[in-house]
Formats: structure tokens, C-alpha cells, sequence
């Protein structure tokens, strides 16, 4: 079966002059809004213009080429977004980097790109840098947004940089701007495969310009948006959210930087679009659950029968319909006493919200809808520059990732697969050409997830065919790094990741029975794997072996909790294939409910 939508996917063909045609469409617009000193303020389109211009002339005065890479190390925050349109109006390609990653981590993304610059925060993402500057022979230039203290490395700070980029004359850059085409790699993202080191991801300029002009087609993000963003933008959602809302002109709210400040500060900005992952949803999904659970059965039953009616009053608006009279009534008495403080946690504003990087439930979904607070899902991925179908407030089925945007195809192949065709479909992976996921075969991109469509088009995704595990912040990890670490050990024979659609990593161990029994006689300590799991040393020991191996992850990625089983997988019991392969499904299931206690509490 297949689904495709048809439409214009007309625009500006590169993302070099983004910021220069919105300067001069949107003028004084608040294209960026941030918190300093407690206050919000604003900067202006024409601003941000004049901010990625001297930053990019700086960069030219750095000696950045076009085409040369350029990674950034930062949390979300607007000098993020400054250097990015810089790094991209000078011809240069943006390499990403996740705050969270570990110097070995951001070793490998700018060894595998080539970087010959780069942009970090602060200190603390300086001193990665430090640890691995030896093993950077390319590394020319290191650029630091906030001031830093000592450090052995020569830098140049974000402001000097400008002040670098004010003495120059900006036609050089113009001319940059327009030498980009289409063609033309505009961003290197690192995701992670199935085995081994992140690959990158080629997206040009062509790849999110159509992108973009999908968005406009299906009214996604409208242009007197006020967007909250604390997404990473080194992750592609919020690189697209980001162009989007650039290209549209909408106003861009950033985070402070702490994640437990996100519901105050939605309180305080009153966001009009929220882009997030499930886990805000589900956070403030259990608080008003537990509120409801706690009280009286007959409060429980309405509050249930208010969440129903809600549905429906709400896919009525949403059509355009009038709601009756017999309706209208206890809505508003239902809106009155329950749905107007769901909207009050997000601000009171949101029009939109997207769910988006890992599966929501369906009822979360549901909640929210009845209570005016629209989160629809789409699908997609880094390879197809972000996106390939959505939902709308028009037109979406909960449970679902809706529908192609125009210009996209989705077909099933005969095994499951979601196929993908579309002028946003990436160029391919850097330095690693044979890679088997992410494969283009006749112009179709083989997602490797499994779904189906139904008769009005709409897909829904029903697994994966890949062993990545997605966690419930939407985080990818690729399990069989860690869990290769781990068998490092002589004492553990299997160790199996768990952590998809979980807030964590957790981990499953099995003791060699060979290695252990040795270690047991010398310890003195029974040699019965059963019994010998038990034991508090054992604990111990195994315990350190974790901490081992999580040093060489970002905290995201890193195991929180394990247990020991007190036997290995074996073959005869179906957990091991015939080349001793762990079969995820069979040990998720055979062990759900020692992995559910890993959660509890």
C-alpha cells in the first residue's frame, strides 16, 4: 500500500540567505526572545540579521571556507542558533554536537567530519575539548560563546568574533551566500546505527528547504507564533522547528537552560506552538491522573465522562461544526472546572503542541485534546531532514502519525518496512557509504521501522526492525556499544539493554558460570549462580563494571539500574539464536516484570 501527498513544495532553494530575507519581510519582529537577569527580552529580525552577519564575516576572518565543517557544543540557547546561520550563510556545513556527549563521543563526531572549528559553550564543554585536542590534527580554530577561564587552548569568544566580523566588508559574504546551491551540504547530523560509532547524516540545503516549505504548505507554524523551545538543537526536531519558524517569521522563546524550570517558564512565556518529546506530556498527564485517582470514585467517573464529552465538543470545532445546545452547557462547566488549569500548566496560549522522536500513548493524546490543548504526532527521521508525515488539528486520528506532506511518498514493503521517497530524503552518510540502514534503493529511503497505512492514508508506525532503543526524552541509543563494554568483563556473559519508550537505560546481566565459579571458590562464597547473584559483593563487583562502562557515554545514554539474573540465556530457552545472538523481543517479554521493578518507584 502506499500514501503520497501532492502540493507545492516551492521556496528559497538554500538556507544561506534565510536570515537576510526574513530581516527584510518581518524587520522588527521579535525573532528571539530569552531570559536574562530574571527578564525576558527580545531581539529583532533586523537584529538577529546584524548578529549572524558579523558573526560570519568573523568567520571569514577566522579563515572558514565553504564547505569546511564546523562543529557546535552547546545547550539550546540563541547563540546557538547565531553561529548556526552563521557557520551556514558563510558556505560552511553545521556538524552538531549533543551537550550531554563525552569527550570520546565528541572525538569521534569531529574526527568523522573533519571539523576545523568548532563552538563550544563553556568551560565544561571546553574542557572535552581539551582531553581530545591532541587527536584533532584538523581542529584549526576553537570558539567559545561565554567566557572562559584559563585554558591551554588558544580561543576566541563569540564577541570577538564579531568585532572580528565589524572591520570587514560584507560583500565577501553576499557573494558566499550566493555561490550556496541547493545541492550543497547544509548540516552533518550524528545519529546513532544499529552497531557500531554514530553515522552522519548528509543533509543539503535543498533537503530542509523543502522541508520548510513543507511546513508552510500544511500551516504547521504560523507566522505570530511564540515557539518555547528547550528541544537540543542538535537534534533534528528542533533544527527544524528552529527553520521553520526563521522562514515563517515567528518568534523563538529559549529555555533557560535548566530542565526543571520548563513548566514555570511556559507559565511565564504563554507559547502559542510547543515542539517537545513524550516525557513533559507524560509528566503532566500523571500529576493530573494522581489528582483525579485521589479523589472519590464519583469524582473519578466524571472527570472520565468530561474527558469523553470534551473529545467530542472538540472534533466538532475542529471541523467547524456547531456544537449543540445540550452540549455546550456542560462543557463549559467541564472546562470550567478541569480543562482550563491543564491549559493554565502550558500558559493558557497553545494553540499546537507535536509530540515528536518516540511513541506517545494514545490517551495522553486524547487528555490533551479534550482539554484544549491539541499534541498531534508525526514521523520521521534524521534522514528524511527531520520529517515525512504529520497530523493536523484538521486532519489527524490519535494513534497514528498522519499523513505524508505534500511532495512525500510512504509505502509498506512486503515485510512491513516504512519506505519513504521525497525531495527531503538525506545524501547519503559521511565516510560510510555501505551502511545498511538508511539505504536509498530506486529513490525509496528504507526506514527500517515497521508499519502500515490505512484507507484514508494515515500511518502508524507498529515497530522497528532496527535495535535502536528510543527513550521516553526521545533520546537514541544504540545499545550494543554499552552492552559490549560490559562483556568486556570475564565475570558477565550476556548483558541486554532495556530503556525503549522508558525514562532510562536499564541493564539485564548474566554471569559467566564458567569465569564465575572461579571467583567464587576464591572468595569463598557459594559457587550456585542462583545464590551467588544474591550476594552483596557480587552486587558490588558487577555494580563497578557498570560504572566502567557508563564513563564512556553521555549521562542520557548511561545505564541507572540492573540486575542480575540467576541463570544465562541460553539457545534452548529461546533467548539466544543460533549464532548466539540475544533476541530482544523474547528477553523483554520473558523478563517484564523484573524490568518493570527496575522502574518502580
Amino acid at each position: 500500500m502506499e500514501a503520497s501527498a501532492v502540493g507545492s513544495t516551492t521556496g528559497s532553494s538554500t538556507i544561506a540567505d534565510l536570515i537576510s530575507r526574513s530581516a527584510a519581510e518581518h524587520g522588527e519582529h521579535p525573532a528571539v526572545r530569552y531570559k536574562h537577569d530574571g527578564e525576558w527580552r527580545d531581539v529583532s529580525y533586523r537584529q538577529l540579521a546584524r548578529i549572524v552577519e558579523e558573526i560570519a564575516l568573523g568567520l571569514i576572518d577566522l579563515g572558514v571556507e565553504p564547505g569546511e565543517r564546523v562543529c557546535i557544543l552547546a545547550n539550546t540557547r540563541p547563540e546557538w542558533s547565531y553561529a548556526d546561520m552563521a557557520i551556514t550563510s558563510v558556505g560552511a556545513v553545521v556538524v552538531p554536537i549533543y551537550q550531554t556527549n563525552s569527550p570520546e563521543e565528541c572525538l569521534w563526531v569531529i574526527s568523522d567530519s573533519g571539523a576545523t572549528a568548532i563552538v563550544c559553550e563553556d568551560d565544561a564543554q571546553l574542557a572535552k575539548i581539551v582531553e581530545i585536542r591532541e587527536q584533532l590534527p584538523s581542529l584549526r580554530t576553537v570558539i567559545t560563546m561565554d567566557p572562559t577561564g584559563d585554558s591551554p587552548l588558544e580561543t576566541v569568544t563569540l564577541d570577538e568574533a564579531r568585532e572580528r566580523g565589524r572591520a570587514r566588508d560584507a560583500d565577501e559574504l553576499r557573494a558566499r551566500r550566493e555561490a550556496v546551491r541547493p545541492e550543497d551540504p547544509f548540516t552533518f547530523i550524528y545519529t546513532s546505527g544499529t552497531t557500531g560509532p554514530p553515522k552522519g547524516c548528509v543533509l543539503s540545503h535543498g533537503n530542509y528547504a523543502s522541508m520548510m516549505a513543507m511546513l508552510r504548505s500544511v500551516g504547521q507554524i504560523e507566522d505570530d507564533e511564540v515557539i518555547y523551545l528547550y528541544l537540543p538543537l542538535a537534534h533534528a526536531f528542533a533544527l527544524l522547528i528552529q527553520l521553520g519558524a526563521f522562514d515563517l517569521g515567528a518568534t523563538i522563546a529559549y529555555f533557560s537552560g535548566d530542565t526543571k524550570q520548563i513548566v514555570g517558564e511556559l507559565m511565564e512565556v504563554k507559547p502559542t506552538y510547543l515542539p517537545s518529546v513524550p516525557r513533559i506530556f507524560e509528566k503532566i498527564y500523571a500529576l493530573a491522573n494522581a489528582a483525579l485517582d485521589a479523589q472519590p470514585p464519583e469524582e473519578q467517573e466524571r472527570a472520565r465522562r468530561a474527558i469523553a464529552l470534551g473529545m467530542k465538543v472538540r472534533e466538532l470545532q475542529a471541523r467547524g461544526e456547531q456544537v449543540p445546545d445540550e452540549l455546550r452547557g456542560p462543557f463549559e462547566e467541564a472546562d470550567e472546572k478541569l480543562f482550563k488549569n491543564v491549559r493554565a500548566i502550558f500558559g493558557g496560549n497553545v494553540r499546537h503542541a507535536v509530540s515528536g522522536a518516540a511513541p506517545i500513548a494514545k490517551e495522553i493524546l486524547e487528555f490533551f485534546w479534550a482539554a484544549g490543548v491539541p499534541v498531534l504526532e508525526g514521523y520521521g527521521m534524521t534522514e528524511t531532514a527531520t520529517a515525512a508525515t504529520v497530523c493536523t488539528i484538521e486532519d489527524h486520528k490519535f494513534g497514528t502519525v498522519g499523513k505524508p506532506f505534500p511532495g512525500v511518498q510512504v509505502r509498506i514493503a512486503d515485510d512491513g518496512e516504512v519506505l519513504i521517497k521525497g525531495p527531503n530524503i538525506f545524501q547519503g552518510y559521511h565516510n560510510n557509504a555501505d551502511a545498511s540502514f538508511g539505504s536509498i534503493e530506486d529513490g525509496w529511503l528504507h526506514t527500517g521501522d515497521l508499519g502500515s497505512l490505512d484507507e484514508d492514508g494515515f500511518l502508524s508506525i507498529t515497530g522497528r526492525k532496527k535495535d535502536i532503543i528510543i527513550t521516553a526524552g526521545g533520546k537514541n541509543i544504540t545499545p550494543a556499544n554499552l552492552e559490549n563494554d560490559l562483556k568486556q568483563c570475564r565475570w558477565i556473559s550476556q548483558a541486554v539493554m532495556h530503556g525503549d519508550q522508558r525514562p532510562y537505560p536499564v541493564v539485564l546481566i548474566t554471569l559467566d558460570e564458567e569465569e564465575i565459579g572461579g571467583y567464587a571458590r576464591e572468595h569463598n562464597l557459594p559457587e550456585d549462580t542462583a545464590r551467588l547473584c544474591e550476594e552483596s559483593s557480587i552486587r558490588e563487583m558487577i555494580g563497578e563494571q557498570v560504572e566502567r562502562a557508563n564513563r564512556r557515554y553521555a549521562p542520557v545514554e548511561q545505564v541507572k539500574k540492573f540486575v542480575i539474573l540467576p541463570h544465562d540465556l541460553t539457545q534452548e530457552t529461546g533467548e539466544l539464536t543460533p549464532t548466539l545472538k540475544v533476541k530482544r523481543n523474547v528477553v523483554a517479554a520473558k523478563y517484564a516484570d523484573v524490568l518493570d521493578s527496575l522502574y518502580a518507584n
